[in-house]
């Protein structure tokens, strides 16, 4: 496990940019030259004992991150938390599970098949969080994984990385609204996640978010390479609270239409 906050985020940055190239390119257009905030990454994994979510949140909560919110997506049939660290200038962490026994047995099967071949002592690896995919997969299997579940084919095909980072728009020196800042992307050729409108949430839930649709790349299935989404780009901007502190939550409603920024476009 990494004993560095910073490093950690570093690896996982260096690896989010590698899957998507877009992500340094708007970081360049909205921090214009400043340092980027980072208001929090997601990871995706199965709620299988080998793999699940409280694996993952062992990276963090042994650097000091604590279980900060419980979320639960009936129709995606998933599950998360999320994590806060004690310093609050650090990215907070969305760790979200699939609930692999809701879904077909050949679902069930195929995804057993894949842990099935994950190393157990990998799993606690310092780089296990930026480390990809720990299996072989063919592309009958993904294709078969996403017509059922989008989530379950991403983690297939793409394994242990981040799913997304943010930027904090509360943070940008350049930018107040969200509106500017999906102005300013629309602008410059980015394509917007425009799943239940490109604003999700609102002041009133203290937060509103907005994501790119995922960029494409190419990833090695064992019967050849194909083009697939890979990770996107989000922005979220923070309310206070009536105490006077922004909120750090998530809103479930709203992070459910974020989900679909990995969605293949129609």
């Amino acid at each position: 496990m990494h004993t560095d906050v910073n490093a950690l985020f570093a690896a996982l940055w260096q690896d989010y940019i590698q899957m998507t190239p877009s992500a340094a390119k708007i970081h360049q257009l909205l921090g214009h030259g400043a340092p980027i905030i980072n208001d929090h990454i997601a990871l995706r994994t199965f709620n299988i004992a080998k793999v699940n979510l409280s694996v993952l949140a062992k990276h963090f909560t042994s650097i000091g991150y604590v279980d900060s919110g419980d979320y639960k997506f009936e129709q995606k049939k998933l599950i998360a938390k999320h994590f806060e660290h004690p310093d609050p200038k650090q990215p907070k962490v969305f760790i979200s599970e699939l609930l692999v026994e809701e879904f077909s047995p050949e679902l069930q099967k195929s995804i057993h098949g894949l842990i099935e071949q994950v190393d157990v002592a990998a799993t606690t690896a310092d780089n296990f969080i930026y480390s990809g995919r720990h299996w072989d997969l063919d592309k009958a299997t993904y294709q078969s994984l996403l017509a059922e579940s989008e989530y379950a084919a991403w983690v297939a095909a793409l394994g242990y990385r981040a799913n997304h980072f943010t930027v904090s728009i509360n943070d940008l020196p350049q930018f107040e609204r969200i509106e500017d800042v999906n102005q300013a992307l629309k602008d410059a050729g980015f394509v917007l996640n425009a799943s239940g409108g490109e604003i999700k949430g609102s002041p009133e839930v203290l937060l509103e978010q907005s994501s790119t649709m995922a960029d494409k790349v190419m990833v090695k299935f064992t019967d050849g390479d194909a083009e697939i989404p890979s990770c996107f780009y989000e922005f979220a901007r923070r309310y206070p609270m009536d105490n006077g502190q922004l909120y750090t939550g998530f809103v479930a409603a709203s992070a459910d239409k974020i989900f679909e920024s990995t969605n293949a476009m129609m």
